[in-house]
């Protein structure tokens, strides 16, 4: 049977197996993982998929099915085969926790082993969080607009495979939805499972009115109807009213009862059906609204005063319909030359993808008080930003702004927390509600102009004075190879 493994790019192996001939494989070294641009053109990311890439680093090995098809493509010889029978994960891994908000350029996760171990990891983990933070993100944004409306994914039939379906219903939980269709998830994480009917169950009866009926018998207590087949002001919603009324005179009407719109102008619609309901005698009712629906898209018809309650989210989100892709990357910050560290940098004539050397942390800064971020510092690990000083910032890209924090009115905290120490998981794996709620924290200390769907406020991420100066040095010699 073939492992996880193999889930990684030709290149890596090669890379691989080239270090083991050189005698490189086992060095000491740092990768850091970080992404450039937030997406969805937001002010932040929601940190997801840690528990995911723990699962696979726990799991990591050849199995003898992958040793021999490695061996049939006759790029690997028998020597390195071998070595990779009993090859297992055996450093140091950091992460910033899932549900973190995070912002571009900082370490997400830091990793301390070999060379081949860092190697071996890059394609799956960065495949696994930067799908997972991505859907989270776009939930979030979701939620941000959707208030305390019920927020339900509904996307595994549009996702593009079975995993990003399955982990996707995960990440939209961290993102703040409140339950998924999809029940392979709820059996896997322990998500609320929901879900209506589809217009199939209302075509299989005589009328609509014998198939809410029928549905009724089947599920009193599930009672929100389909109520758009065929036409939703003359038939769905009169046709929900009068077993709504039957229920009602029965005295088997639950707490939550209502309708679900899957087409046409739900704006409108949903207004029109908020009135007939209320004249009927039944005002709690539950208005929910599926049919493509995004950020935008709610925004909009909460602007035009829409009477829905509860949304049905799923293609645009599942799929990050406008920014299919978060654009993470994984890069060596250093390696040790026998017991000294050394820092590296990748250069570019990009100035945005030259990288940030060193061991590192990111500190985030809050208002003791309002306890809002203020502000987040890369910075060498170890460094400290006392609270009883003023804090001094400086723009990195524009240095001619600065502000001042002033003492006692902040306080510091290491964004970056331990995961695995020599190849031991020492992490205590949070429960998913664990992680929802701390994913609600987080997005509470976001000032409101960060949350903006359009052109929101960038948050001041900046490199320490101690960083700035070593990649300045590390820069100035390379630099002065090519003069």
């Amino acid at each position: 049977m073939y492992t996880n493994a193999l889930l990684t790019d030709l290149y890596q192996l090669t890379m691989m197996q080239g270090l083991f001939f050189e005698g490189k494989h086992n060095q000491p070294c740092v990768f850091d993982r970080y992404y450039r641009t937030n997406p969805f053109k937001g002010g932040y990311t929601v940190v997801a998929g840690l528990e995911h890439l723990i699962d696979y680093v726990q799991n990591m090995h050849f199995s003898d099915d992958d040793i021999y098809y490695l061996k049939s493509t006759n790029l690997f010889k028998e020597s390195f085969l071998d070595y990779l029978k009993d090859m297992h994960f055996t450093g140091d891994i950091y992460a910033m926790p899932e549900g973190t908000v995070a912002f571009p350029q900082e370490v997400l996760l830091r990793i301390h082993t070999t060379k081949d171990e860092s190697l071996l990891l890059e394609t799956a983990m960065s495949m696994i969080m930067n799908h997972e933070s991505l859907i989270a993100t776009k939930a979030r944004r979701v939620r941000t607009v959707a208030g305390n409306d019920t927020l339900m994914e509904f996307g595994l039939r549009r996702a593009q495979g079975m995993s990003a379906g399955v982990y996707g219903a995960r990440s939209a939980m961290i993102g703040g939805f409140n339950g998924t269709s999809n029940v392979l998830s709820g059996a896997k994480f322990g998500m609320p499972i929901l879900g209506t009917m589809a217009h199939s169950w209302i075509m299989s009866f005589p009328s609509e009115l014998e198939a809410f009926h029928a549905y009724i018998r089947q599920y009193p207590n599930n009672l929100i109807l389909l109520a758009d087949t065929y036409n939703t002001l003359k038939q769905g919603v009169p046709d929900a009213i009068t077993v709504f009324q039957e229920m009602k005179d029965a005295g088997t009407l639950p707490k939550k009862f209502g309708i679900r719109l899957d087409s046409g102008d739900l704006a409108y619609l949903s207004k029109e059906a908020k009135k007939m309901f209320d004249a009927a005698g039944f005002p709690d009712v539950i208005i929910s609204a599926s049919n493509d629906l995004d950020e935008f898209l709610i925004s909009e018809l909460k602007l035009q005063g829409c009477a829905i309650n509860s949304w049905g989210v799923g293609t645009h989100l599942i799929t990050a319909e406008d920014s299919p892709s978060l654009g993470g990357v994984f890069k060596l910050v250093g390696q040790y030359d026998g017991d000294v560290f050394v820092p590296k940098i990748k250069m570019s004539d990009n100035a945005e993808k030259i990288s940030n050397p060193g061991i590192k942390n990111v500190y985030r800064i809050y208002d003791r008080e309002s306890k809002k971020m203020k502000a987040d510092i890369i910075a060498l690990e170890g460094e400290k930003f006392p609270t009883i000083k003023n804090l001094q910032l400086v723009s990195d890209k524009t240095p001619w702004r600065s502000r001042v924090i002033y003492a006692n009115s902040f306080d510091v905290c290491p964004m970056l927390q331990p995961i695995f120490q020599k190849g031991k998981l020492v992490y205590h794996k949070p429960t998913l509600a664990a992680i929802c709620d701390y994913a609600d924290e987080q997005i509470q200390t976001l000032w409101p102009e960060y949350l903006r769907l359009v052109n929101p406020e960038e948050m001041w991420v900046q490199r320490s004075s101690k960083l700035s100066k070593l990649r300045n040095k590390i820069l100035q010699e390379e630099s002065a190879k090519f003069m």
